[in-house]
């Protein structure tokens, strides 16, 4: 095995040497066609399939009800079931619909959802490929899928679809630059792009005080409102806005071309959550790790690593993930949808400011070498006084009337 390769870049290495009729320089690539269908097949289908599941039945808990119970056990193949009726249903297209770009967009919806995996590490040595460029390689891959979305809207040949497309639009590209600008945050303190970098750069101290959400909470909650609000979550659902325009840009599609549109926006969900828990909350590492020194635990090598130290990563890496997708469910369960100009004003006038802001901050401590400890109370010191300043600020009282005033007009209606 290479130095610095990953666990899917050695196997493809070892199944080239094997194959000897195989052109030189092919390992790479077979690795890379392992790793992105184990990815998608393995990981990605299977939890976003089953994040379904647990959206129904913890917004079930939260709002008294049962959730899907009846189909498997405490319903558990709900979602599989769904999926088949979904694929099984017939396949309209709106009669002056553009064929082609109609039948494209939600594969390029899913298909941008998807290729942001192909650079993020699931455990030690698990990743198909650790690129030096990782988070800028994710802004750009997310990007595109506004314009799978707004292809939807106008192929579909409906305005009320491309009014929709067309707010997806000025969302997700006014929010795109809060969320650069959170993703610099954690790149500055760890002096690198590649997010493998960024993980270990969060181990340098021992338990979780390394870990980047204590030096900058500010720029954690602005990173975990942008990206809610790129992806078009509750309270952020403007685009697919019911009330207002029949359900947004995908109001035509049917069948599995309707559910292309929701798994790619539940693996974007997967994304911020297992995102977060990379840039912010130290990736695999446990707070444990200094103590117990999983690297150099023994056990079958695979692809350097040991395989205990994978699973144990894999295992905080993911717990860590489904907590914070719990946390996103929790406040779509819980907030109503905002107005379209409150949305706008939250990103262009409240996050790329304090964002803009923290990369200030950040480039002076890196530059006059700040302890961390300073930039932490910075950070803490404002969080805490804000919400100190929004605790004391008077809450608008409701003007009352008088019972008498109530009182006298009945009493007049009455004597009439």
């Amino acid at each position: 095995m290479n130095s610095g390769d990953s666990l899917f870049q050695a196997l493809g290495r070892w199944i080239a040497h094997q194959l000897p009729f195989l052109p030189e320089g092919w390992g790479p690539m077979l690795g890379a066609i392992l790793g992105g269908l184990f990815v998608l097949l393995a990981v990605v289908m299977p939890i976003v399939t089953y994040m379904i599941w647990w959206l129904r039945k913890l917004l079930g808990w939260m709002q008294s009800r049962l959730g899907p119970q009846h189909v498997g056990w405490k319903g558990l193949l709900q979602t599989p079931a769904d999926a088949l009726k979904l694929l099984s249903k017939e396949d309209v297209i709106p009669l002056l619909a553009d064929n082609l770009v109609f039948t494209l967009a939600p594969g390029i919806v899913f298909l941008a959802a998807f290729l942001a995996w192909v650079t993020i590490p699931l455990a030690p040595g698990l990743v198909v490929k650790d690129l030096n460029i990782g988070v800028v390689y994710i802004a750009a891959v997310t990007s595109v899928t506004v314009i799978g979305i707004v292809l939807a809207g106008w192929s579909s040949n409906n305005k009320y679809a491309l009014v929709s497309a067309f707010r997806s639009a000025g969302q997700m590209v006014s929010y795109e630059v809060p969320l650069v600008l959170a993703l610099l945050g954690p790149v500055m303190l760890a002096q690198s792009l590649s997010l493998g970098k960024i993980i270990e750069a969060q181990a340098q101290l021992p338990f979780f005080l390394g870990w980047f959400w204590l030096y900058q909470p500010i720029v954690f909650l602005c990173f975990a409102a942008a990206a809610m609000a790129e992806n078009n979550v509750t309270p952020f659902d403007i685009v697919e806005a019911e009330s207002e325009i029949v359900a947004g840009f995908h109001v035509e599609y049917s069948g599995m071309k309707f559910a292309l549109f929701f798994l790619a926006e539940f693996a974007n969900t997967l994304l911020v959550g297992i995102m977060t828990a990379i840039l912010f909350f130290g990736g695999w590492h446990s707070p444990v790790d200094s103590l117990l020194r999983p690297e150099t635990w023994p056990g079958p090598q695979l692809g350097g690593v040991s395989l205990l130290h994978l699973l144990w990563g894999g295992a905080w890496l993911m717990g860590k993930t489904i907590l914070f997708i719990s946390v996103v469910f929790w406040i779509r369960a819980t907030l109503p949808r905002v107005r379209i100009d409150q949305l706008m004003d939250l990103g262009w006038k409240v996050l790329i400011p304090i964002t803009l802001a923290n990369l200030l901050v950040v480039g002076a401590a890196i530059a006059f070498g700040w302890p961390q400890w300073v930039l932490a109370a910075l950070n803490w010191g404002i969080l805490i006084g804000l919400l100190l300043l929004g605790k004391t600020k008077p809450v608008p009282q409701a003007q009352r009337i008088p019972k008498a005033a109530v009182a006298a007009p009945a009493e007049a209606t009455t004597q009439r």
